[in-house]
């Protein structure tokens, strides 16, 4: 008897949970700039659960214990470029993982040190110079990184890149940094209270509305260095970071050019048709605590919203779900700030979207004196949040206007 000659066993299949999906394409986006492969992605989504959060941080945690024991070999056997290549995998898997953890969990602080741990040594064999740094916000050192072309000399562009509500300062590497930093830019990528990078370090911290706070310190530590041409420091911001960015723009005139991807002005708006109704407004009886997560049947609540509810929960302070969705409410940017806007913007949306993040990158294209806009259709493979799906595309968008710009 003969077996059937096959090109491959492996096959092309996502989840059924819609949430779980993006998820994946997110992963497989970052194939463009090494921060995965394909057909690990595959395998792996053979393995987990559709909808289950604790299925999927089990098999990426796995998958980046043998991604970084296998860069690790590499290294020591003198393979510098494989090993880069291999720890930068196991970086973004050990995000994967971070990701759908709880951040009440011992392990969401143990897989984002991982990350950061496989992507410095990454960095330390890799074409780009970078410097783990911190910046200081509310008395407490936050983490950032700076990189540089290594045979940069004197000053020159740069561009700041704010991620948003679960981004990584490695992930924002993958997915816009390196991209950058191709075409010559020096590079900071920061974070603040109540992002992903701060939770290692400081899981008390909340997100604040008020992000200058943030923005001016970071601002002012890149004019001490000498790379840096005043006259050319550009900001990004990515997924919530359209707001963190945006919001920053409005207090800083040493911005000279603003990329929100996508300028998200109204937080609470948008996470309210994010929830599908406005929890702000929800009766008394229905609101409930993160304490009351766990006497929720999955029938009702499925076990991946009510970790996403929790998260949030914890992440702004609050200690309902209805209080959570009125602090929510101070994060926005008013009409008059963006009027008062002098810099160079683009703002960037997938068509893909949703009803409100279009509705107030319009409004951005509306309030804003001479912003560009692009939104990405269908056809590039980019019409969803943040254009996980074409990075290669969004950042040639972004990054040839801002070299338009700076020239």
């Amino acid at each position: 008897m003969t077996d059937t000659l096959e090109r491959g066993r492996m096959r092309v299949a996502g989840f059924a949970d819609v949430e779980m999906e993006y998820q994946l394409i997110r992963q497989l986006g970052a194939t463009r700039y090494g921060g995965a492969s394909i057909g690990e992605c595959l395998e792996l989504a053979r393995r987990i659960q559709s909808g289950v959060p604790e299925s999927w941080v089990t098999q990426f945690a796995a998958d980046a214990t043998r991604q970084q024991a296998d860069a690790e070999r590499r290294a020591a056997r003198g393979h510098a470029v494989s090993a880069h290549d291999g720890w930068l995998v196991a970086c973004n898997s050990w995000r994967a993982a971070e990701y759908y953890s709880a951040v009440s969990d011992p392990r969401h602080r143990e897989f984002g040190l991982a990350s950061r741990a496989c992507f410095l040594a990454a960095m330390r064999v890799g074409e780009f110079a970078c410097e783990a740094l911190d910046l200081a916000c509310e008395g407490k050192p936050l983490p950032a990184y700076y990189l540089r072309p290594r045979h940069a000399e004197g000053p020159g562009k740069t561009l700041m890149i704010v991620s948003g509500y679960d981004g990584t300062l490695e992930e924002t590497y993958i997915n816009y940094g390196r991209a950058a930093l191709e075409r010559g830019y020096r590079v900071l990528l920061f974070t603040g209270p109540g992002q992903m990078d701060t939770l290692r370090f400081h899981d008390s911290m909340h997100f604040i509305p008020e992000f200058e706070r943030v923005g001016t310190p970071a601002v002012e530590h890149l004019l001490t260095r000498s790379h840096t041409d005043p006259g050319r420091i550009a900001l990004m911001g990515i997924s919530f970071g359209g707001y963190f960015a945006t919001r920053i723009a409005v207090h800083e005139p040493r911005i000279r050019a603003l990329i929100p991807n996508s300028p998200i002005l109204d937080l609470h708006a948008y996470m309210a048709s994010f929830a599908g109704f406005d929890p702000a407004q929800m009766p008394d009886a229905d609101d409930f605590a993160s304490a009351d997560l766990d006497h929720i049947p999955d029938s009702v609540m499925p076990p991946q919203t009510r970790q996403m509810s929790r998260n949030l929960m914890l992440r702004i302070g609050r200690d309902s779900f209805k209080a959570t969705y009125q602090r929510l409410r101070d994060f926005r940017v008013e009409d008059a700030q963006l009027a008062g806007l002098r810099c160079a913007a683009l703002a960037l949306a997938g068509a893909g979207e949703g009803g409100e993040p279009l509705a107030q990158y319009q409004r951005f294209l509306a309030s804003v004196p001479g912003a560009s806009g692009h939104l990405f259709g269908p056809e590039g493979g980019a019409e969803g949040h943040c254009q996980s799906g074409n990075l290669a595309l969004s950042a040639a968008v972004s990054m040839d206007w801002l070299d338009e710009v700076f020239a």
